[in-house]
Protein backbone atom coordinates (compact mmCIF):
# COMPACT_ATOMS: atom_id res chain seq x y z
CA UNK A 1 0.00 0.00 0.00
CA UNK A 2 1.25 3.49 -0.88
CA UNK A 3 2.36 5.33 2.28
CA UNK A 4 0.87 8.52 3.69
CA UNK A 5 -2.72 8.22 2.52
CA UNK A 6 -5.92 8.20 4.60
CA UNK A 7 -6.26 4.48 3.85
CA UNK A 8 -2.89 3.62 5.38
CA UNK A 9 -4.08 4.64 8.84
CA UNK A 10 -6.97 2.20 8.52
CA UNK A 11 -4.53 -0.49 7.40
CA UNK A 12 -2.25 0.07 10.40
CA UNK A 13 -5.17 -0.12 12.81
CA UNK A 14 -6.40 -3.34 11.20
CA UNK A 15 -2.91 -4.84 11.46
CA UNK A 16 -2.71 -3.84 15.11
CA UNK A 17 -6.02 -5.59 15.84
CA UNK A 18 -4.75 -8.76 14.21
CA UNK A 19 -1.27 -8.71 15.76
CA UNK A 20 -2.35 -8.38 19.40
CA UNK A 21 -3.87 -11.85 19.06
CA UNK A 22 -0.52 -13.36 18.13
CA UNK A 23 0.99 -15.58 20.87
CA UNK A 24 4.18 -13.47 20.84
CA UNK A 25 2.22 -10.40 22.01
CA UNK A 26 -0.77 -11.79 23.81
CA UNK A 27 0.70 -11.75 27.33
CA UNK A 28 2.08 -8.21 26.93
CA UNK A 29 -1.50 -7.00 26.35
CA UNK A 30 -3.06 -8.50 29.49
CA UNK A 31 -1.72 -6.01 32.08
CA UNK A 32 -2.63 -2.85 30.09
CA UNK A 33 -6.14 -4.21 29.53
CA UNK A 34 -6.57 -4.81 33.28
CA UNK A 35 -5.42 -1.24 33.99
CA UNK A 36 -7.82 0.04 31.33
CA UNK A 37 -10.68 -1.96 32.84
CA UNK A 38 -10.30 -0.38 36.29
CA UNK A 39 -10.06 3.14 34.84
CA UNK A 40 -12.99 2.46 32.52
CA UNK A 41 -15.31 1.72 35.45
CA UNK A 42 -14.27 4.90 37.29
CA UNK A 43 -14.25 7.22 34.26
CA UNK A 44 -17.56 6.00 32.84
CA UNK A 45 -19.33 6.37 36.20
CA UNK A 46 -18.07 9.97 36.45
CA UNK A 47 -19.08 10.67 32.83
CA UNK A 48 -22.67 9.48 33.31
CA UNK A 49 -23.12 11.49 36.50
CA UNK A 50 -21.55 14.72 35.26
CA UNK A 51 -23.21 14.63 31.83
CA UNK A 52 -26.67 14.65 33.38
CA UNK A 53 -25.80 17.53 35.70
CA UNK A 54 -24.19 19.56 32.90
CA UNK A 55 -27.12 19.05 30.51
CA UNK A 56 -29.65 20.11 33.15
CA UNK A 57 -27.65 23.30 33.72
CA UNK A 58 -27.21 24.01 30.00
CA UNK A 59 -30.86 23.53 29.08
CA UNK A 60 -31.96 25.42 32.19
CA UNK A 61 -30.10 28.53 31.04
CA UNK A 62 -31.68 28.43 27.56
CA UNK A 63 -34.34 31.15 26.99
CA UNK A 64 -37.82 29.91 26.08
CA UNK A 65 -37.66 31.42 22.60
CA UNK A 66 -34.54 29.31 21.87
CA UNK A 67 -35.93 26.02 23.14
CA UNK A 68 -36.13 24.73 19.56
CA UNK A 69 -32.29 24.66 19.62
CA UNK A 70 -32.21 22.30 22.60
CA UNK A 71 -31.64 19.16 20.56
CA UNK A 72 -28.82 20.80 18.56
CA UNK A 73 -27.11 21.91 21.77
CA UNK A 74 -27.59 18.40 23.22
CA UNK A 75 -25.85 16.80 20.21
CA UNK A 76 -23.00 19.34 20.19
CA UNK A 77 -22.49 19.11 23.94
CA UNK A 78 -22.61 15.30 23.89
CA UNK A 79 -19.98 15.25 21.12
CA UNK A 80 -17.67 17.56 23.07
CA UNK A 81 -18.16 15.54 26.29
CA UNK A 82 -17.32 12.29 24.50
CA UNK A 83 -14.20 13.89 23.02
CA UNK A 84 -13.10 15.04 26.47
CA UNK A 85 -13.91 11.60 27.90
CA UNK A 86 -11.91 9.74 25.27
CA UNK A 87 -9.01 12.20 25.43
CA UNK A 88 -8.82 12.18 29.25
CA UNK A 89 -9.23 8.40 29.48
CA UNK A 90 -6.36 7.95 27.05
CA UNK A 91 -4.02 10.41 28.80
CA UNK A 92 -4.49 8.96 32.29
CA UNK A 93 -4.30 5.34 31.14
CA UNK A 94 -1.19 5.95 29.07
CA UNK A 95 0.57 7.58 32.00
CA UNK A 96 -0.08 4.56 34.23
CA UNK A 97 0.54 1.90 31.58
CA UNK A 98 3.51 3.56 29.82
CA UNK A 99 6.16 0.96 30.81
CA UNK A 100 3.92 -1.91 29.68
CA UNK A 101 3.13 -0.16 26.39
CA UNK A 102 6.85 0.45 25.85
CA UNK A 103 7.51 -3.28 26.19
CA UNK A 104 4.53 -4.10 23.94
CA UNK A 105 5.87 -1.72 21.26
CA UNK A 106 9.31 -3.33 21.50
CA UNK A 107 7.93 -6.85 21.05
CA UNK A 108 5.63 -5.68 18.23
CA UNK A 109 8.56 -4.08 16.39
CA UNK A 110 10.52 -7.34 16.58
CA UNK A 111 7.49 -9.27 15.32
CA UNK A 112 6.84 -6.86 12.44
CA UNK A 113 10.37 -6.11 11.25
CA UNK A 114 12.47 -8.97 12.62
CA UNK A 115 14.61 -6.58 14.68
CA UNK A 116 13.94 -4.29 17.59
CA UNK A 117 15.31 -1.25 19.37
CA UNK A 118 18.60 -1.33 21.30
CA UNK A 119 18.60 -3.63 24.32
CA UNK A 120 17.64 -1.92 27.56
CA UNK A 121 17.05 -3.14 31.09
CA UNK A 122 13.62 -2.80 32.67
CA UNK A 123 15.17 -0.65 35.41
CA UNK A 124 16.18 1.99 32.86
CA UNK A 125 13.12 1.59 30.64
CA UNK A 126 10.56 2.39 33.35
CA UNK A 127 11.88 5.84 34.37
CA UNK A 128 12.62 6.72 30.73
CA UNK A 129 9.10 5.88 29.54
CA UNK A 130 7.49 7.66 32.48
CA UNK A 131 9.63 10.74 31.80
CA UNK A 132 8.62 10.70 28.15
CA UNK A 133 4.95 10.47 29.15
CA UNK A 134 5.33 13.59 31.28
CA UNK A 135 6.90 15.42 28.31
CA UNK A 136 3.96 14.40 26.13
CA UNK A 137 1.48 15.27 28.87
CA UNK A 138 2.86 18.82 29.08
CA UNK A 139 2.67 19.13 25.27
CA UNK A 140 -0.94 17.94 25.25
CA UNK A 141 -2.11 19.92 28.28
CA UNK A 142 -0.92 23.43 27.47
CA UNK A 143 -1.86 23.22 23.79
CA UNK A 144 -5.13 21.53 24.70
CA UNK A 145 -6.01 24.35 27.11
CA UNK A 146 -5.41 26.98 24.43
CA UNK A 147 -7.55 25.00 22.00
CA UNK A 148 -10.27 24.58 24.62
CA UNK A 149 -10.35 28.34 25.10
CA UNK A 150 -10.73 28.84 21.34
CA UNK A 151 -13.51 26.25 21.21
CA UNK A 152 -15.29 27.93 24.13
CA UNK A 153 -15.26 31.28 22.31
CA UNK A 154 -16.46 29.72 19.06
CA UNK A 155 -19.28 27.89 20.84
CA UNK A 156 -20.99 31.25 21.49
CA UNK A 157 -20.80 32.37 17.85
CA UNK A 158 -23.75 31.22 15.70
CA UNK A 159 -22.82 28.99 12.72
CA UNK A 160 -19.17 28.87 13.79
CA UNK A 161 -20.14 26.79 16.83
CA UNK A 162 -20.87 23.79 14.60
CA UNK A 163 -17.14 23.46 13.85
CA UNK A 164 -16.25 23.10 17.54
CA UNK A 165 -16.53 19.26 17.61
CA UNK A 166 -14.58 19.09 14.31
CA UNK A 167 -11.70 21.14 15.73
CA UNK A 168 -11.72 19.01 18.86
CA UNK A 169 -11.69 15.79 16.86
CA UNK A 170 -8.77 16.87 14.65
CA UNK A 171 -6.73 17.83 17.71
CA UNK A 172 -7.65 14.51 19.33
CA UNK A 173 -6.61 12.58 16.20
CA UNK A 174 -3.25 14.38 16.10
CA UNK A 175 -2.72 13.72 19.81
CA UNK A 176 -3.53 10.02 19.44
CA UNK A 177 -1.13 9.71 16.50
CA UNK A 178 1.64 11.21 18.61
CA UNK A 179 0.78 9.15 21.66
CA UNK A 180 0.74 5.73 20.05
CA UNK A 181 3.62 6.05 17.61
CA UNK A 182 5.84 7.58 20.26
CA UNK A 183 6.32 4.32 22.16
CA UNK A 184 8.29 2.84 19.27
CA UNK A 185 10.01 6.16 18.57
CA UNK A 186 11.03 6.49 22.22
CA UNK A 187 12.28 2.90 22.31
CA UNK A 188 14.54 3.81 19.39
CA UNK A 189 15.65 6.97 21.26
CA UNK A 190 14.20 9.42 18.77
CA UNK A 191 13.56 12.85 20.29
CA UNK A 192 9.99 13.97 20.86
CA UNK A 193 10.48 16.97 18.58
CA UNK A 194 11.77 14.79 15.74
CA UNK A 195 8.93 12.32 16.26
CA UNK A 196 6.41 15.13 15.77
CA UNK A 197 8.25 16.36 12.69
CA UNK A 198 8.11 12.92 11.05
CA UNK A 199 4.44 12.53 11.93
CA UNK A 200 3.68 15.90 10.35
CA UNK A 201 5.49 14.76 7.20
CA UNK A 202 3.11 11.76 7.09
CA UNK A 203 0.04 13.76 8.06
CA UNK A 204 -2.54 11.69 6.18
CA UNK A 205 -1.44 8.44 7.80
CA UNK A 206 -1.13 10.22 11.15
CA UNK A 207 -4.61 11.75 11.14
CA UNK A 208 -6.39 8.70 9.77
CA UNK A 209 -4.79 6.36 12.32
CA UNK A 210 -5.20 8.90 15.12
CA UNK A 211 -8.81 9.53 14.12
CA UNK A 212 -9.68 5.84 14.34
CA UNK A 213 -8.03 5.59 17.75
CA UNK A 214 -9.86 8.72 18.90
CA UNK A 215 -13.19 7.24 17.85
CA UNK A 216 -12.33 4.05 19.71
CA UNK A 217 -11.44 5.86 22.94
CA UNK A 218 -14.81 7.65 22.83
CA UNK A 219 -16.70 4.33 22.92
CA UNK A 220 -17.15 2.97 26.44
CA UNK A 221 -15.97 -0.65 26.78
CA UNK A 222 -14.33 -0.64 23.34
CA UNK A 223 -11.73 1.80 24.66
CA UNK A 224 -10.38 -0.91 26.97
CA UNK A 225 -9.07 -2.83 23.97
CA UNK A 226 -8.40 0.04 21.56
CA UNK A 227 -5.26 1.26 23.32
CA UNK A 228 -3.15 -1.93 23.08
CA UNK A 229 -4.29 -2.20 19.45
CA UNK A 230 -3.21 1.42 18.92
CA UNK A 231 0.26 0.74 20.38
CA UNK A 232 0.83 -2.11 17.92
CA UNK A 233 -0.72 -0.11 15.06
CA UNK A 234 1.53 2.84 15.90
CA UNK A 235 4.52 0.52 15.89
CA UNK A 236 3.58 -0.75 12.42
CA UNK A 237 3.33 2.91 11.32
CA UNK A 238 6.77 3.53 12.81
CA UNK A 239 8.33 0.57 11.00
CA UNK A 240 6.72 1.30 7.61
CA UNK A 241 6.90 5.10 7.41
CA UNK A 242 8.59 6.84 10.30
CA UNK A 243 11.70 4.83 11.13
CA UNK A 244 13.40 5.73 7.84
Amino acid sequence: MRPNTPATGVNYFSRGAQLILRPELRWFVVVPILINLVLFVVATAILIQQFGIAMDWLLGTLPEWLEFLAWILWVLFAAVILLVYGYSFSLVTNLLAAPFYGILAEKAEILISGSGPPDESLASMIPRTLGRELVKLWYFVWRGLLLALLMLVLSFIPLLNIVVPVIGFIWGAWSMAIQYTDYAADNNQLSFRETRRRLAASKYSSLSLGGLVMLGTMLPLANIFVMPIAVVAGTAFWVDELKK
